[in-house]
């Protein structure tokens, strides 16, 4: 049985695939490899070469008669089908009829991957290849920038919430503390603050030793979190210190009872070991509107001496910060 020979290869296909070839009439009788991909579901072949490309430059291109004229001259088109591309392109009459051999602007160059073309669908010799080759370069280096970015700025997110968070509880820090402070009295927003002191504590580590101690400021912290809304701020700013900001919340009686829930559940007994540690908390507290000009140093400084005012009463104390620079009565909780 003979074997069917091959179908001869269009020497112009290999040549230059991005082609047209017109007849004496300027209607497309072929259409070459690479360009058909451009439109795969339009019908190029039988129409008129003014019908499948605009000219853009020279003016007055608008006829097939007018672009079968145009031999030598550079021309400026637009795929009528598919996705419009822009392409660059020059007529060479053949016989009765012309080659138009096209290429892709350069503004087509960067995303080919909607035209699924690749290296193999243009000519060895085209220049294009050379500026694919630039293309993919560039966007290779700009992938690997902007992973560079993304990575560099995890860093600096990672250090930012390093540089305000206490590395042994995860509170906010002192200089959290401080920034959300200056922007509340910034914003004329009214709030409290209570200053807390570990009462026993020093027992627990003097006992224990410093494992259990940072165990229990670990259970402090989880304790104080659950004990506060979620627009609160909580922040350790000492060994066994703390402070709370109370967004919004001047009112005495709901601070008195904040206060007391936050020392009912320091009291609750906790497990390290198998060994019960006990602790209790002194609370110091001030609000904004005791100050016709809120200032974060003074009003730190009263919640200070409210709660060694409730430090020297005795443990599980609140005692509030009164207009004056005074303190008034503590609030003890019943244990």
């Amino acid at each position: 049985m003979s074997v069917p020979p091959k179908p001869a290869v269009d020497p112009f296909d290999q040549l230059i695939p991005m082609h047209l070839r017109l007849d004496a009439q300027g209607r497309v009788t072929h259409v070459g490899p690479s360009l058909a991909k451009l439109a795969p579901q339009a019908r190029l072949v039988g129409r008129g070469v003014s019908e499948l490309l605009a000219i853009r430059r020279p003016a007055g291109l608008s006829s097939d008669a007018a672009i079968m004229r145009a031999e030598g001259r550079t021309l400026h088109v637009t795929l009528r089908a598919g996705h419009g591309t822009r392409m660059r392109g020059q007529l060479v009459r053949l016989g009765s009829g012309a080659i138009l051999n096209l290429s892709l602007a350069l503004s087509e160059l960067s995303d080919l991957s909607r035209y699924r073309l690749t290296c193999t669908d243009f000519a060895p010799t085209d220049m294009t290849i050379d500026m694919l080759y630039l293309v993919e370069a560039k966007s290779a280096a700009m992938a690997e920038s902007r992973q560079l970015i993304q990575r560099l700025e995890g860093a600096r997110l990672t250090a930012e919430a390093q540089a305000f968070t206490d590395t042994l509880t995860g509170l906010r820090n002192r200089r959290a503390l401080d920034q959300v402070l200056h922007r509340m009295i910034e914003q004329k927003r009214p709030f409290a603050i209570t200053h807390l002191d570990l009462d026993l504590f020093k027992q627990v580590n003097d006992t224990l030793g410093h494992a259990a101690g940072d165990h229990v400021l670990r259970k402090v912290a989880c304790i104080l979190l659950n004990s506060t809304r979620n627009t609160d701020l909580v922040a350790r700013v000492g060994g066994d210190e703390f402070t709370i900001l109370l967004d919004g919340l001047v009112d005495h009686a709901a601070l008195r009872s904040s206060g007391a829930r936050i020392i009912e559940r320091l009291e609750a007994p906790i497990d390290y070991a198998g060994t019960v540690c006990r602790i209790s908390a002194s609370l110091g507290t001030t609000t904004s509107d005791l100050y016709a000009r809120p200032n974060p140093g003074q009003m730190l400084e009263d919640a200070d001496r409210a709660l060694y005012v409730a430090k020297r009463l005795g443990r599980a104390q609140q005692v509030f910060h009164g207009a004056g620079g005074n303190a008034s009565l503590p609030t003890r909780h019943a244990s």
